[in-house]
């Protein structure tokens, strides 16, 4: 028969099919049927199957869950319940499959590659494309499990009523034409003569009533589903609901419990949804007196990983749930957040304050992550403040080999800018200013100033400090201008102007030094502010005293040495031996200045400086004003007799070496001590 020539059916031949509205999954097989005692609802399963999962729901939101190891019994106790009073409860039994690890692997490469042809194909392969579950009704009466589940039987045909009375009339009425009834209807064993019909037009009406869809089409091609209307329950126990069933399949996808509220499912006109509201504003509407929300629950029974999620919101923050981690809530957004508080663009930039974001991510305005952090700590200007209980950390992670990571500091508008900077390949950070290197750190600990360096502290100027710890400064003619000679009466009255002092600093009074006031020494020996003191500007006009007193054919040794107790302090020691005793003195007592000025006594000397021995003055000849040929560059006696220039290029002069002596028994001892 085709679709074209199938009459329809008139109310009078809906059959009334006495069917369970119970929904059998692919697991029918596997579950079987509940054993309902007034106690507890028991269930077993056969079968190869990881655990079953128990899920309850009944009046007033109730919700219970639990899971069931494979092998034993499923079982809802009545305390389960918690005290709920009567009413009709469902119960859903889900089968979680048993998966082998290769599978697992195979369903997690797919799922990394979205490749959902995959997942299907490998879930039908496994037969876990099914839910398997099953689900039914029941009841709860004076604090205990209603136990008949027996199904009612349908009402008894009586005799039909005719209009003159009482009398056996035929089971059937068929009528080969259209029917038209100008009035109502009620179909069913229970109607009765002069029915108040009220308002309605079609009534079925018997203890069990259902309107079932048979479509008989056989035709290939054609659709010949049957679907079924059905009110209630038909076994003790059972829901008062409304469900369509879907008969073909023993399915029932939609069903409505007695009692729901108004508006629990709206559809307008516009064909927008609402949820407990009859005005749906937009697609989807939901409308709760207390934090609505919708869950998404991937079971494990397709072979994940089951994971349950909740998106809610309330009065204090629109929220993510993480509900299988234990209803952690790791993304929230508290009312009254600004526009574009997070803005992902569509080239995957994300903007924190900002609806253009121009980098990865772009952050405009202050970032603050501090719950305790003290306020007074914080500046009004900070960007960003991170917290942590323990050590606090900040990566940035660049590519390997010739690369950079560099944090810039710099303003809108601006042609140049400060940085940190990191080299990948040779793990050298620079810190640099106006877009230049200033300090160079390299991977071996060598620092430069200005310059790539290769000794532990280097200047660009050539200064330097050397493995060894002597500090050799930077002494090239290159570097100098205004050369002259010192002359002695400058070196004699700049010395006779150093006057040494014992102090402490203000910072650290407990601890005291000896040294000079820079504010009361020459300016011959002073910074331009007469607030620091050099220690090289000393030993030159101590060099030319001595030289002026010492024999041209003295060796005189001139040298530093670093010693990182003495801090900020400078210790100027002179040696002075092989004066010759008879001849005019220069020094009249032991410990006097070298001056003929007289000098109050100093205190009590260290072992060191009494090994000054008492001298008297000698006449130094005078050094031999020349110079070489055209272009060469004349060494006084002093540098002759008294330094050796450096090798690494600087230009400088650094102490005599041990080799500059033909023993090392020449050097005298407590210079040889100083040294070590």
């Amino acid at each position: 028969m085709t679709r074209t020539n199938r009459r329809d059916f008139t109310l009078f031949f809906f059959a009334v099919l006495a069917m369970s509205a119970v929904s059998l999954a692919a697991s029918s097989a596997v579950i079987g049927d509940a054993d309902v005692s007034l106690s507890a609802i028991q269930w077993t399963a056969a079968g190869q199957y990881d655990r079953l999962v128990l899920t309850v729901a009944g009046p007033r939101g109730f919700t219970f869950r639990k899971e069931f190891e494979a092998g034993g019994t499923a079982t809802l106790r009545i305390a389960d319940l918690r005290a709920q009073n009567d009413g009709s409860y469902t119960w859903e039994l889900r089968v979680v499959p048993r998966i082998s690890s290769e599978t697992e692997r195979k369903l997690a490469e797919a799922r990394e590659a979205n490749d959902d042809a995959a997942i299907a194909r490998i879930q039908a392969e496994e037969g876990l494309d099914r839910a398997m579950t099953r689900s039914r009704a029941f009841s709860v009466l004076n604090g205990s499990f209603v136990t008949n589940r027996a199904a009612e039987p349908p009402s008894q045909r009586g005799p039909r009523i005719a209009a003159n009375g009482l009398k056996p009339a035929p089971n059937d009425v068929v009528t080969a034409d259209d029917e038209i009834i100008q009035g109502s209807l009620c179909v069913g064993l229970d109607c009765v003569v002069n029915e108040a019909f009220g308002f309605d037009t079609i009534r079925l009406k018997e203890n069990n009533t259902r309107i079932a869809f048979m479509d008989t089409s056989t035709s290939v091609g054609f659709p010949n589903n049957i679907w079924q209307l059905t009110a209630n329950d038909s076994a003790s126990g059972g829901l008062n609901k409304f469900s369509i069933d879907d008969i073909t399949h023993s399915k029932t996808p939609f069903t409505v419990v007695a009692d729901a509220p108004t508006n629990s499912l709206f559809i307008g006109s516009n064909g927008k949804v609402g949820f407990g509201n009859s005005g749906p504003a937009l697609h989807l509407h939901i409308t709760a007196t207390d934090t609505p929300a919708i869950r998404q629950e991937q079971t494990n029974g397709g072979g994940f990983t089951a994971q349950t999620w909740d998106i809610g919101a309330n009065e204090a923050n629109w929220f993510v749930r993480d509900v299988t981690g234990g209803s952690r809530l790791p993304l929230r957004i508290r009312p009254g957040a600004p526009t574009s508080s997070i803005d992902i663009s569509a080239s995957g930039n994300v903007g924190i304050g900002t609806a253009s974001p121009a980098r990865k991510l772009h952050l405009i305005g202050p970032l603050f992550n501090v719950p305790s952090f003290p306020a007074a700590q914080m500046g009004p200007n900070d960007l960003a403040v991170f917290e942590n209980n323990g050590n606090a950390n900040m990566t940035l992670l660049g590519g390997a080999g010739a690369f950079l990571s560099t944090l810039r500091f710099t303003y809108s508008g601006a042609t140049s800018y400060g940085y940190v900077r990191y080299f990948h390949d040779t793990n050298d950070l620079v810190l640099g200013t106006s877009s230049t290197d200033r300090v160079r750190v390299t991977s071996a600990g060598l620092v430069g100033i200005g310059v790539v360096p290769t000794q532990p502290l280097q200047h660009s100027n050539g200064a330097f400090l050397s493995a060894g710890g002597a500090w050799t400064n930077a002494s090239s003619r290159d570097l100098k201008q205004n050369i002259c000679d010192l002359d002695s009466a400058t070196a004699r009255q700049a010395l006779d102007g150093l006057l040494p002092v014992t102090y402490a600093y203000k910072l650290d009074p407990a601890e005291h030094h000896t040294g000079f006031i820079a504010e009361d020494s020459p300016d011959l020996v002073t910074s331009k502010d007469h607030k620091g003191m050099s220690a090289m500007d000393i030993a030159a006009v101590l060099t030319k005293v001595i030289q002026e007193a010492a024999d041209e054919e003295a060796n005189i040794i001139f040298g530093t040495v670093i010693d990182p107790k003495m801090k900020d302090e400078v210790k100027v020691t002179v040696i002075a031996t092989g004066f010759d005793a008879a001849t005019k003195g220069f020094l009249n007592t032991r410990g006097e200045q070298l001056s003929n000025i007289p000098r109050p006594q100093p205190p009590a000397q260290s072992p060191m400086a009494r090994t000054l021995a008492q001298t008297h003055e000698v006449k130094a000849p005078e050094p031999p004003q020349q110079v070489g040929s055209e272009g060469e560059i004349y060494d006084p006696p002093f540098f002759r007799k008294g330094f050796s220039k450096t090798t690494d290029g600087s230009g400088g002069f650094g102490p005599m070496a041990s080799s500059d002596f033909g023993n090392d028994l020449d050097i005298p001892t407590v210079i040889r001590n100083l040294s070590d």
